[in-house]
This record gives structure tokens, C-alpha cells and sequence, in this order.
């Protein structure tokens, strides 16, 4: 099944220089709040954008993220997809290894921000450019443990 999103609510922002990937992280703090994400949860997706907006502008040349708040059901969430018409990335599997890097990087970018999403996608070929697509589920409240209240 597929989450359902309505494009009314879905922000484009370019990413093209640092002060963009400043108001990027702005923005996906600011409506996570507003769709009820926790302050981890808030930290982990703005950590995410801005490892995969850094790589939007440093390897694939710029290009822009897509905000868009996603239910399923009752669940909430909200989804970013960074896309570029960079060079692409030739193996993604490679390119998901911690240490890998095609810079001067630690090589966490892409891994790291796969493991702090819910969901993650990398659409890409060399010669046409990366769409790569995060998803975070709001986390419920936790079960009570047996014995508590």
C-alpha cells in the first residue's frame, strides 16, 4: 500500500549553495514539530537532510529536495526526495558502505542517513543524475513493560 501525500502540502526548496542547505534544515525541522515528531525523531531527520542535501550540492551539482508531509492509514510521516542531474552514482551498493567516499568526506553520508530513516531509496545510473527518497514514521508511544502501569 502506498502512503498517501498531498501535493498541496509538498515544499520544493533548491539546493544550491550553504545557505540553502541551512533554510533545508530550517524547513524539515519546522514542519516535523508541526506533524508531531519528537525532538530525537526532529534530530535524526534534519541529520539525515542535511548529509543527503551535502551531497546533492557537493556531488550532484545542486538540484532540490521535495518536502511532503505522508500518511498510511494512521500513521504520520513525512517523506524528503533529494534529487540531481549530476554524474550519478555508478554502485549504489558501494556507494551505501560506511567509508566509501568519491570525496574528501568520512564516508557516512549516504549509510548513515539510510540508518536514520525508516524508509530509503536511491534511484540513480551514472549520466543521469540521483533521486534518493527518505521516509520517517512518527514513532507511537511505546508499549508498557510487563509489570508497569
Amino acid at each position: 500500500m502506498t502512503p498517501a501525500s498531498d501535493p498541496a502540502t509538498t515544499t520544493s526548496l533548491p539546493i544550491g549553495s550553504d545557505a540553502d542547505l541551512a533554510w533545508l534544515r530550517h524547513q524539515v525541522r519546522q514542519v516535523a514539530a508541526e506533524l508531531g515528531f519528537g525532538l530525537v525523531q526532529q534530530t535524526k531527520l534534519v541529520t539525515a537532510a542535511s548529509e543527503l542535501a551535502r551531497n546533492t550540492l557537493v556531488h550532484g551539482g545542486g538540484g532540490q529536495v521535495r518536502i511532503t508531509p505522508v500518511a498510511n492509514g494512521p500513521r504520520r510521516g513525512l517523506r524528503l526526495a533529494f534529487a540531481d542531474s549530476g554524474p550519478g552514482i555508478a554502485d549504489v551498493e558501494q556507494a551505501l558502505a560506511d567509508g566509501y567516499t568519491s570525496g574528501g568526506g568520512l564516508g557516512m553520508g549516504l549509510g548513515g542517513a539510510k540508518r536514520l530513516m525508516d524508509e530509503f531509496s536511491v534511484d540513480s545510473a551514472p549520466g543521469r543524475g540521483t533521486v534518493v527518497t527518505v521516509t520517517a514514521w512518527i514513532a507511537g508511544v511505546p508499549a508498557p513493560r510487563p509489570g508497569e502501569g
